[in-house]
């Protein structure tokens, strides 16, 4: 489509010679902007593909894919009814879990603050590998009997816990005497402490033996849930309508990951739909600059084009010289910027830490975050979706300044000069 004639004339005008300086400037400026507007697209696309997928990580690794209920306010039977979970195809584990919000306060001193407690056995809260994997003190073989829990890094650092010390755990509601009804709790020794890299369960879980939690949540033989793994997460709903006719009881309720989370992740879907639109504006706004170069570089060479026209060149050809010119702004600006933002993402958290060394400030709160590291995932599908983007908008600017080149009156244009 482009001879030898037309390159050479094309790069002929992208080089800046003297008078000319600043319509090559403006060039420059135009690929710097579709440079920065693609790095910055793929770098804060990365980073909230990153986000979703860690955060869903860490929910499904602590909260199962699907919850079993009962319509009532405890589940029993619960052994027979996880069993029966356990035959469904597609399910990899059913745990019976009490779940409960609770008070803590460590045992000398220190103030009270809102936790959840969990009950569960020694074997699923090992087979919990979320946590059982990322246990920083401690160990999980003290896990059983009534005077032991586990707890986050964040409840220990801010309480001043750590192994061996006393938590008292005061459950929700009150216990009656003839002074008045008074909290029900006591307390428990730390057998271990874990840091699963979520802020809200590193701040506020504690995990302590079924048996015991049944006793201080008054739940005999009972449970709040049953906490469900499958195998594939996006398939939640159809395990779950799986897990409803195996059961076939009327009183019982299954909720997935999607019905629990759905606000939460449907906000960060509409957040990342909308800085995709917004970061796309630099793109635009970039391949205006290209218009207004391309246009003075038109005005600019009117003469050279009707000494091409008079000499045999086409208007195709002139068409397509211009057309060069922007297509090289374009291209070339989009492919720097492809290349800086994956180099970005693969380095984000230790250009982070640089930044926040020189600035000393903290760019990533994890108590607002949720998370305690920056991540960052690439999707190629999504960088492709980039790429042809910023090139599409960037050929699209290139075509009405090449199209008045092509349509330049030789006659006209000699005369006036």
């Amino acid at each position: 489509m482009f001879g030898p004639f037309e390159r050479q004339i094309a790069g002929r005008y992208l080089r800046s010679r003297k008078g000319e300086r600043f319509v090559s400037i403006i060039a420059v400026f135009s690929l710097l902007g579709i440079m920065l507007g693609v790095a910055t697209l793929i770098i804060v696309m990365s980073v909230m593909n990153g986000f979703r997928q860690e955060l869903l990580g860490k929910i499904l690794g602590l909260n199962g894919d699907l919850g079993v209920y009962s319509t009532t306010s405890g589940m029993t039977g619960y052994d027979d009814l996880a069993a029966r979970i356990r035959q469904v195809k597609g399910v990899v584990s059913a745990t019976p879990v009490v779940d409960r919000p609770a008070g803590l306060k460590p045992e000398q001193g220190g103030n009270y603050s809102a936790g959840l407690v969990r009950g569960l056995s020694q074997a699923d809260l090992r087979g919990l590998k979320l946590v059982s994997g990322n246990i920083l003190d401690g160990t999980l073989d003290n896990f059983k009997g009534d005077d032991a829990v586990v707890i986050g890094v964040g409840l220990a650092n801010r309480t001043g816990l750590r192994v061996g010390s006393r938590l008292q755990v005061y459950a929700p509601d009150m216990t009656a005497t003839p002074f008045g009804a008074i909290p029900r709790g006591r307390s428990y020794t730390v057998v271990a402490v874990f840091q699963v890299g979520f802020n809200e369960a590193d701040t506020s879980f504690v995990f302590m033996p079924r048996e015991a939690a049944q006793v201080l949540f008054r739940m005999a033989n009972q449970v709040t849930q049953i906490e469900v793994k499958t195998t594939d997460p996006d398939r939640a709903t159809e395990f779950g309508s799986d897990i409803r006719k195996a059961l076939g009881d009327q009183s019982i309720r299954v909720v997935d990951w999607t019905q629990n989370n759905n606000a939460f992740f449907a906000a960060v879907e509409v957040e990342r739909n909308v800085m995709f639109l917004i970061l796309t504006l630099i793109i635009i706004v970039a391949a205006f600059n290209i218009i207004s170069s391309l246009i003075m570089l038109v005005k600019d060479k009117t003469r050279d084009i009707a000494v091409l026209r008079t000499l045999g060149a086409s208007s195709g050809s002139i068409l397509r010289i211009f057309l060069m010119c922007g297509a090289f702004v374009g291209v070339f600006g989009t492919l720097a910027g492809t290349l800086l933002g994956v180099v970005f993402c693969r380095n984000i958290e230790t250009i982070r830490h640089w930044i926040e060394s020189l600035s000393g400030t903290n760019l990533f709160n994890p108590e607002v975050y949720f998370l305690s590291r920056l991540p960052a995932v690439l999707q190629w599908g999504e960088v492709v979706q980039v790429v042809s983007l910023a090139i599409g908008i960037s050929l699209l600017a290139t075509i009405y300044p090449s199209w008045k080149a092509a349509k330049t009156d030789p006659v006209e244009a000699l005369r006036n000069e």
